[in-house]
Formats: C-alpha cells, structure tokens, sequence
C-alpha cells in the first residue's frame, strides 16, 4: 500500500507485520502496519499520521492493524474544552512541588536507572523489563520527528520522564516512566495534566494519548480524561459516557 504526501511529494509505503503476542489483551495476537521509508517521515508528515492513528516506537512509525479485533482506539484530548475531575485535580495540587525542565534526547544514567527501576516493578516479566541501555536508548533516544525529553524533579531528586513529541496541531505523549517506590504518588495522572498545560500555553490543540482498550486496565485510563476525542473510521469523535 503506497500513500503520496503532495505537499512533500514523498512516497510513503505501508507494510503488516506478521503476527506477534498481544501486549495488551491476553491470548490474542496482534500485528501491525508499518509506515517506511523511516528517514522519509518528518515532523509535517508524522502529524498526519498521527491523526490518521499512527504512532511511533523509536524510529518506527505504526498503527495496529490486526485481523479480528478493534479493541486499540486512538484518542485525543481537545486542550481548550479539557476539564479535570477532582480527583485529577487533587493530583495536581499533590505534586505541585515537582519543577519541570525540557531536555534533548541525550543519554542520562539517572534517566536509565529509574527507567529500569520503572519497568521492573511496574512491568515485571515484560518485554522491556530488562532492557539494556543501548535497547533504552533504541526505544527513548531515537526519533526522526520533534521530540524533546521531559524530567520532572523534586528538589534534587529525579522523580519522572516524559518523552513527547511536537506534531503541528498539537503534543503526542510518547512514554513516560516514573519512580514507582513514592507510596499514594498520581505522577501519571499529572504528567497528562502537565501536558494538557503546556499545550494551552503554547497554542495547541490537542494532547495525543496514544492507544485506550477498554478491556485493558493499563490502557482503561485513559476514558478519564474528558472531554475525550476517539478516532472513528477517518474522523475523530467526542467519546460517548456509553463507549
């Protein structure tokens, strides 16, 4: 399959993947399109990709393209019209210490470590549990796009990492991974609200959360962001209180 972006007047192929385990629903298996030439998607052409559902591991850019199942569901959140919940805003207010500092996608060993630290407990028995620092740096470190590297800090102390990417119409949260050991912390949730922020300040429209699957609880979260964009065919639409 062969998609031309006119504008660049690139030649944008598509391949599926075979099958492999699914990471989010058991005893399924999922595959994927793949969108190449890597080196051909830049910023302007990744951000149509991403509205069509695409999105990016490393160099690779993908959306989930399985035989029998729609259960991944692209979302979005529209920034102007996002209200949090109390309990979101309570997490906010809890983590008001936490000072930000945007930073290149450079190695830094106490990124690695807490990211190992992250995986370990968080993801124990999963495929990056054991990641070395050349995988890290293959999955965190490389991208073809706009993407900046976020470290959230509490006094001196590295609490969490937010890869994110800048698209044109708006901020795609990557990855993120936080310290797992601060009992009764909502890092997560304010990393989204953070996002949501800086996405207002700086006049963009929508903070992409990558995938909701209902039946997943590490992925169900998501529905708690609302209002909440899904994309439906080829046009995204306000998630329903009934989906």
């Amino acid at each position: 399959m062969t998609h031309r972006d006119l504008s660049q007047s690139v030649a944008i192929h598509f391949y599926a993947t075979a099958p492999y385990p699914c990471s989010y629903l058991p005893a399924r298996h999922a595959r994927s399109q793949v969108a190449i030439p890597t080196e051909a998607i830049d910023t302007a052409l990744y951000s149509q990709l991403v509205r069509l559902g695409f999105r990016r591991s490393g160099l690779y850019t993908y959306r989930p393209y399985c035989d029998s199942c729609q259960a991944c569901i692209p979302v979005r959140i529209p920034v102007e019209a996002f209200r949090p919940s109390r309990s979101q805003r309570r997490a906010w207010q809890r983590h008001a210490g936490l000072t930000a500092h945007l930073l290149p996608l450079v190695y830094r060993e106490d990124h690695y470590q807490l990211y190992s630290r992250y995986q370990g407990t968080r993801h124990a028995g999963g495929s990056m549990a054991d990641d070395a620092p050349g995988q890290y740096a293959e999955f965190i470190l490389k991208s073809g796009v706009d993407s900046f590297l976020v470290e959230f800090r509490e006094g001196e102390t590295l609490r969490m990492v937010s890869l994110i990417d800048r698209l044109d119409d708006g901020l795609s949260a990557v990855y993120t991974f936080y310290d797992p050991d601060v009992s009764g912390a909502s890092y997560g949730v304010y990393n989204v609200l953070w996002q949501v922020e800086w996405a207002l300040a700086h006049q963009l429209r929508y903070v992409y959360l990558g995938y909701w699957v209902a039946a997943c609880q590490k992925m169900a979260y998501k529905a708690h962001y609302r209002p909440l964009e899904r994309l439906r065919g080829s046009r995204w639409v306000r998630l329903e209180d009934t989906d």
